[in-house]
């Protein structure tokens, strides 16, 4: 007679079951938490980097008047290390060392962003954004401040 009953697994042979243990769903909560977190951090240099090449193109292709203002805020929004060097009077040979640690401090905000939005299982794109620009102002904040402290104490506009 024959047993209908199914025979135990074999432990070395995976099962069905197992496999999918290991791997997420496609477009489910447990990979796209995953696809934040690893795509956060660079994802988090896409707006200084559009900032920034639109800063440099207003100062290098455009002699109105604005174009000064436009790249010098722009600037700093994107590299806010420039004012660590001293942009715009400081030594030019060291804003390359500037933007190098600014693209740091942005991939850390994209880190800390992508973080903090999978806290939550179920998180999107718009919860990384939202933590995202909360820190971003906070920095652009701060560099609008240190833009007005330079003027106050050079005693002339910037703009």
């Amino acid at each position: 007679m024959k047993s209908h009953t199914a025979a135990p697994p074999n432990p070395s042979e995976p099962t069905d079951v197992r496999r999918a243990r290991n791997r997420s769903l496609i477009d489910g909560p447990r990979w796209y938490r995953s696809r934040i977190r690893s795509w956060g951090p660079l994802v988090g240099l896409a707006v200084p980097t559009i900032i920034g090449v639109l800063a440099y193109a207003s100062l290098e292709y455009s002699d109105a008047a604005p174009s000064g203002a436009v790249g010098l805020l722009g600037g700093v929004i994107a590299a806010p290390g420039l004012l660590v060097v001293g942009a715009p009077f400081g030594d030019s040979n060291l804003y390359s060392l500037a933007i190098a640690a600014s693209s740091v401090l942005w991939i850390m905000i994209g880190l800390l962003a992508s973080r903090q939005a999978t806290r939550n299982p179920l998180a999107t794109w718009a919860d990384y954004w939202r933590h995202y620009f909360w820190l971003a102002g906070g920095i652009w904040v701060g560099s609008a401040i240190a833009l007005g402290l330079a003027t106050i104490s050079i005693g002339e506009a910037l703009f």
